[in-house]
């Protein structure tokens, strides 16, 4: 951005017969008042005329690449669709910066798959951050008593909707699905009373020194931002924070000066910054 002033944003584009996740690009004006060039380079397939679970959040990798995260678009006769190779629902893809398919992707050349998928078996990943490590983390909303925190492994299957915790939101059991299957991955944590979580952020900063390496994540749900302590790729604890504002905490991201800047989903939403404090 520096160099060009390029930015990537996702959106939930109509289209004939429905609607879809779509991703953009554009150069933002020498003033900063408005885009140029902008056009699109991907497209999730396919359309679907409905009105949840897009996903998305993007994220370039360590190698320069864009990931992406996706919904199933939450119908029951859609969730289908997250173990499909043929369909971009429910996946996180990988492309390069322009839209095209990085030759190494693990379905290239797969009779029936779309190249971009890196990974399968997600229902709604709401957030994607990167480690110092270069490991991508991701997380999702699950129905009741099922969100998961997923470190993301090229090629797997996370499972979704036949391996899933919690249950429907009426309170019965997923129809088909158990807790573990041989051939699918586990979450690395899940919520149980769910958070709806919402943007990630791996904290690397000085500002805060205590948390270093812990993954913040916001609480649509329960209104907050919750840190999680990480060791060894395993969760050893949960804090809560900012819930006496009582507001959905939408992102949380670091920015350069090691503050959290978090943005709020209000009718009139906020964006706060967090330091120490003085």
């Amino acid at each position: 951005f520096d160099a060009d002033r390029t930015i990537y944003w996702s959106y939930a584009e109509p289209r004939q017969g429905g609607n879809g996740t779509s991703v953009a690009r554009g150069v933002l004006s020498a003033d900063r008042r408005s885009l140029e060039q902008v056009r699109v380079i991907f497209r999730v397939a396919p359309t679907y005329d409905g009105t949840m679970h897009y996903g998305s959040r993007l994220a370039f990798g360590p190698d320069g690449l864009l990931y992406i995260t996706t919904g199933e678009r939450s119908d029951r006769g859609m969730r289908k669709s997250a173990q499909q190779l043929d369909s971009h629902l429910g996946k996180i893809l990988r492309i390069r910066a322009d839209g095209s398919v990085p030759p190494d992707n693990p379905f290239v050349g797969k009779a029936g798959a779309l190249p971009e998928i890196w990974t399968l078996g997600h229902r709604n990943v709401q957030a994607a951050a990167f480690d110092p490590d270069g490991r991508l983390w991701v997380v999702e909303h699950g129905t009741r008593g099922g969100d998961e925190l997923n470190l993301i492994l090229k090629g797997k299957n996370y499972g979704w909707p036949v391996v899933a915790y919690g249950e429907e939101y009426f309170g019965l059991p997923i129809a088909g699905a158990v807790t573990d299957r041989p051939g699918y991955e586990q979450p690395v944590y899940y919520w149980d009373p769910v958070i709806a979580p919402s943007g990630a952020q791996i904290y690397t900063g000085e500002a805060f020194p205590a948390w270093r390496g812990s993954l913040f994540t916001g609480a649509l749900k329960e209104r907050r931002l919750v840190r999680l302590t990480l060791e060894h790729d395993r969760v050893t604890g949960e804090e809560h924070l900012l819930a006496e504002r009582g507001q959905r905490v939408r992102d949380v991201r670091q920015g350069p000066d090691g503050a959290l800047y978090v943005v709020t989903d209000e009718t009139s939403g906020q964006l706060w910054k967090i330091v120490p404090r003085r």
